[in-house]
């Protein structure tokens, strides 16, 4: 465990962050800016995952699945929309547009009009980079009840604004490159499946609450 908080906190320190983050076995109850978790899938339990794979098909970028065990390629950073007066430790209110970059390999949470692999809905990938990034990487965070900030263990959704497809997976797998790992997608409709919670990981304290505009 201190092996992999230490790899949490080298990848936080080279995104530009600095020390006095929590773990998420201590009481810190938001998820807020620069934090590094697990996002899980509320209804299968796997997590968010990405790894140096490409697409054999679409655009070809960085493949986006969900994963059930439990290693390092699951962490993201959760970082504010574009050039933002936000700042680490900051809480993240309902309704605040976020982007999520892959803490392994850099690349941000994407999403655009080409078909997924196995479902044909919207694609979800790995795209860009520390320095390269574009609206395709632009999600609004919706949360499910009545809480004004996200909370960890507090279910949401993210709802993709280019293509106004909601972050979404279910019991689809693949049977090549990455076998049984499930199919993450953008999808129109609200679901069920389309609603994900904040699990593991490295979360700042709470400095101040702060509304984005979309």
């Amino acid at each position: 465990m201190i092996g992999l908080l230490l790899l949490l906190v080298i990848g936080i320190s080279a995104a530009g962050a600095s020390a006095g983050a929590a773990t998420a076995s201590q009481t810190n109850a938001e998820v807020t800016y620069g934090s590094v978790i697990k996002l899980q899938h509320d209804r299968t339990k796997y997590r968010l995952h990405s790894h140096d794979v490409p697409y054999g098909s679409g655009s070809g970028q960085q493949s986006i699945t969900c994963y059930s065990g439990h290693d390092s390629n699951s962490y993201w950073i959760v970082r504010p929309k574009g050039r933002s007066s936000f700042r680490q430790g900051d809480v993240i209110a309902d309704g605040a547009v976020i982007r999520l970059q892959h803490m392994r390999t850099r690349k941000w949470l994407h999403s655009h009009l080409l078909q997924s692999p196995i479902s044909g809905n919207l694609e979800v990938s790995g795209f860009g980079g520390d320095d390269n990034s574009d609206t395709g990487d632009n999600w609004k965070l919706e949360i499910d009840g009545k809480a004004n900030v996200w909370l960890r263990d507090q279910k949401v959704r993210l709802l993709h604004l280019d293509t106004n497809g909601y972050l979404h997976s279910h019991d689809k797998k693949y049977n090549r490159i990455v076998p049984g790992q499930q199919e993450v997608c953008g999808v129109r409709k609200k679901s069920s499946d389309s609603l994900w919670l904040a699990a593991e990981g490295v979360y700042y304290p709470a400095t101040k609450i702060k509304a984005s505009s979309a």
